[in-house]
Parts: C-alpha cells; structure tokens; sequence
C-alpha cells in the first residue's frame, strides 16, 4: 500500500511541475500548424526542384548562413545554388520530433529543428544538421526573412533490428 501512496505522490509532483512549465515550447498549437505546413510546402518544392515554388517562399532580400556553405545574401542566389547543387541530387527530411515553432511579436515565427539529406541515387541518408528559419507573415502572406544551417554531420548508422 505504502508504494501506491508512493507512486501517487510522484505523480502528483510530476503533474504539478509540468503545469508550473512555461508556455511556449514550441510544440503544438495553430502557429505550430502553420509553420508546419510552410516548411513542408517549403521542401515538398526543393525535393521536387519546383524552383517556382521554392522561390516564393522567399522575401527578395533572404539572408542564408550555411556552416559549411557561407553566406547567401539574396533569394535569386538562394534559388540559383538550389538548381546547382540540390535539384536531382538530394532530397531533404525532417527529423520527426524536432520542429519546435516560437512566436515573433508583430513580426512572424521562428522555426528550429534537425534535418537529414538523402542521396537520390543511393538512397543514403548521411548528413543531418540543425536549422532555424525566421519567418515573416505579411498581407501576402509567410516568406522567409533568415534561414541558418548548421551542425551539419554525418548521420548515426541505423540501429540493428
């Protein structure tokens, strides 16, 4: 009996502590959904090389920071290295349980979580590699002001079945 009151206590303490955390985690929600939803429309147009539809999701003046890539400084060169060196060759995947969405006051949305790039022509999946994304929502609707991509490493090998 003692280890059921036990058991009650522990549970009520984790109850509590989780209701004590702060909002704003950065899962769940409608800002959640729709952020969601961009960045798949995002990427649906890159693994697709639909550069139409890459590029509008873009504000003229995007500032791209890659780890190992540099500096873009504009959504023309942005699309331009996409053609290059993207369209046929990689396809992008995000990591389930990563996306974490944060509000902008009057502004838009900040966007993080981890990714990984297949090979198209192997199949392999060896780089993965965090990122964040501010987006801006305007009349015309959500583009990318900022995007950083970084930590980019090579992909734990697949646990053994």
């Amino acid at each position: 009996m003692k280890a059921w009151g036990a058991l009650a206590v522990l549970m009520a303490c984790a109850a509590a502590t989780r209701a004590a955390e702060p909002a704003g985690d950065g899962a769940a929600g409608p800002l959640f959904d729709t952020v969601a939803a961009l960045d798949q429309r995002l990427f649906e147009a890159y693994n697709r090389c639909d550069l139409a539809a890459f590029e509008s999701s873009f504000v003229p003046d995007v500032e791209f920071y890659h780890d190992s890539g540099g500096v873009t400084w504009d959504r023309a060169s942005v699309v331009d290295n996409t053609r290059k060196w993207i369209c046929g060759k990689v396809r992008r995947e995000l990591l389930p349980g990563t996306l974490r969405v944060y509000p902008i006051k009057d502004f838009g949305a900040i966007e993080e979580g981890e990714h990984r790039f297949c090979e198209l022509a192997s199949g392999r999946c060896e780089g993965v590699a965090k990122f964040v994304m501010v987006w801006r929502q305007d009349p015309d609707g959500w583009k990318l002001t900022r995007v950083l991509s970084y930590g980019h490493r090579t992909a734990p090998a697949p646990a053994p079945h």
